[in-house]
């Protein structure tokens, strides 16, 4: 992990729960899915702007727990509220590193 976690916490709006999307590390060799977090199911891939379609904003009061599971598992979370195309490429640049080490 970076030193800090880039980290948009989301509601979904169908159950309430909240998802942890990680919007600069990859799931997959390709950078296209981003790491995602919730406390059922916990790790696994995401498509950002597809959960984002499905989601509204979540309040760091309202995410706190997570926060709290993320943090004991060893991330240095820096939660942000809007992700730009660099947070994209930065995933992107992380896949294509790994599949060059592969």
């Amino acid at each position: 992990m970076s030193q800090a976690d880039i980290v948009v916490f989301r509601r979904w709006k169908d159950t309430g729960d909240v998802i942890a999307l990680f919007p600069e590390l990859p799931a997959d060799l390709d950078g296209d899915h981003c790491d995602a977090y919730e406390h059922i199911g916990q790790h696994g891939g995401a498509d950002y702007h597809g959960v984002i379609q499905q989601t509204i904003p979540c309040s760091l009061n309202d995410a706190a727990a997570l926060a709290q599971e993320l943090r004991t598992t060893g991330y240095k979370l820096r939660p942000i509220k809007r992700v730009g195309r660099v947070h994209h490429e930065a995933r992107r640049q992380t896949a294509a590193d790994v599949r060059r080490t592969m």
